[in-house]
Formats: structure tokens, C-alpha cells, sequence
């Protein structure tokens, strides 16, 4: 499970994602206050683990990513809008680009889990043909 990069991206998403539960937004405003927010990175965060979790079912753990990724863009977008229409001017942290980081790490994660999909399907019908061929 640890010796395939896919791992370490979402293992570091998800971290990323799990640390905001604990972080503040903009000021001493944490992202806990916000209900919805609440509920978003705790889908986020269940989705990372359970991609993660998931070696052995290399599609469904593609796919899960995949929707965190989603998710995670659609949080981020969510901020920079909280951000634009705030009136007074709040200064974010740099927690706020976590996020950003989190869903590249998750589309990476998708890639390569992918790429070994291709590999082991290209390796079974290697192996179908050889059966054949006997």
C-alpha cells in the first residue's frame, strides 16, 4: 500500500484537508464556525480515507479521489467567493490555498492510480493471450 506514490498524494490531501478542521479562515474566524464548511471538509476528508483505504480496488479508489477532487474545487471556489465578497477586507491565512494543494495532490493521485489500472489490464490480456496461444 505505501511503496505506490497514489498513497503518499492522498495521504497528504488528506492531511491537508483534516488540518483545516483545526485552522482559522481569515482572522480568528475558524472554518468550524461555518456549518457548511463543517460538512464539506468532513465529505472531503471521508472521501480522501476511504481512497485511500481502498488499494485493492483500483477504480472505485480512482473514482473516489476523483470526486474529492470535485468536492475540494468546489470548497475552494466557495472560499475565493467569501473572499471577493466580504466587505471589510479580511486577511486569509494560508490555510486557504489548502485546498488548491489538496485537489492537485488528488488529481495526481487519480493519474497514477489509472496508470496502474492500464498496466495491470495490459499485463492480463498479455497473459489471456498467452493462455491462448498454448
Amino acid at each position: 500500500m505505501w511503496q505506490r506514490i497514489q498513497t503518499l498524494y492522498l495521504a497528504l490531501s488528506t492531511a491537508l484537508i483534516a488540518a483545516l478542521f483545526f485552522c482559522n479562515k481569515a482572522g480568528d474566524i475558524p472554518y468550524t464556525r461555518y456549518m457548511p464548511y463543517v460538512v464539506l471538509l468532513a465529505i472531503i476528508t471521508l472521501l480522501n480515507l476511504l481512497a485511500l483505504t481502498t488499494w485493492k480496488h483500483r477504480v472505485f479508489q480512482a473514482r473516489t479521489a476523483m470526486l474529492s477532487a470535485l468536492i475540494t474545487l468546489a470548497l475552494q471556489v466557495w472560499l475565493a467567493v467569501d473572499f471577493f465578497t466580504t466587505g471589510n477586507d479580511p486577511v486569509f491565512h494560508v490555510t486557504a490555498v489548502f485546498p488548491v494543494v489538496a485537489v492537485i495532490l488528488d488529481v495526481l493521485a487519480f493519474r497514477n492510480i489509472m496508470a496502474d489500472e492500464l498496466m495491470v489490464r495490459s499485463s492480463d490480456r498479455l497473459r489471456a493471450a498467452k493462455r491462448r496461444g498454448r
